[in-house]
């Protein structure tokens, strides 16, 4: 019997493991090619999301440059591949939440979806936007909504900076009519100017048009994308 407690003693050692050991951890020996491929993969998904966020205007085409080369010169600086790895699924992460945050905010099936393409677009944009957001902060109170082409023209001018002919106000002024069938557009009445105006219910505007704010015009041609 003190045979087998001796041998069973005996299977783990004469001394007891220390309490700071750490075993060694298990290893994986892979090719530098191998490695050196799934990075150039990495990047690959990088840089079509990065287009995809550029597209979809989730970013402005200055910020988004900013980010991509920020993220290159990281990159090229990092001499560890392993560093390199994990800096790349950070950056590729960061990219999925901005697609994941636009998918969550996109329309109901059925929603009428407006794509910007021109500076007409864009400007009717701007008057919906503006109306949008009188009507939200006096819903009770206001019930119809008048925009001349006097507010228009300011409106215009402070967001860009540059006048705004009579003519291509208009324009954008119809071009929301269109967008937007709750609003009327046409002459503010007994006015010897015949002022444009744009009328609307404000019952009859709950119904307002969802806009993508995608600018084929003002797209940036400059190619965004890291390397390693």
């Amino acid at each position: 019997m003190s045979e087998i407690a001796t041998a069973s003693i005996n299977t783990f050692g004469t001394s007891s493991p220390k309490a700071d050991f750490v075993p060694p951890e298990d290893t994986l020996e892979i090719p530098v090619s191998e490695f050196q491929a799934i990075l150039e993969d990495l990047v690959s998904i990088y840089n079509q999301m990065a287009e995809a966020v550029r597209d979809a205007g989730l970013l402005r085409g200055r910020e988004l440059a900013r980010l991509t080369e920020d993220h290159a010169r990281a990159l090229k600086a990092e001499r560890s591949p392993t560093a390199k790895l994990l800096l790349l699924n950070a950056y590729i992460k960061r990219l999925f939440l901005k697609i994941r945050e636009a998918l969550k905010s996109r329309p109901e099936e059925g929603g009428k979806v407006i794509q910007v393409v021109s500076k007409i677009m864009a400007r009717a944009v701007q008057i919906i936007d503006y109306i949008k957001t009188t009507i939200q902060d006096d819903p009770l109170r206001r019930k119809e909504i008048a925009f001349d082409s006097q507010q228009a023209r300011i409106l215009f001018s402070g967001a860009g900076g540059e006048p705004v002919s009579r003519k291509e106000t208009i324009r954008a002024m119809r071009r929301a009519e269109k967008l937007w069938p709750a609003l009327n557009c046409g002459h503010r009445p007994n006015d010897g100017r015949q002022t444009t105006r744009l009328i609307g219910k404000t019952e009859d505007m709950k119904d307002s048009p969802i806009i993508g704010y995608r600018s084929l015009r003002q797209r940036s041609d400059r190619r965004v994308g890291i390397s390693l």
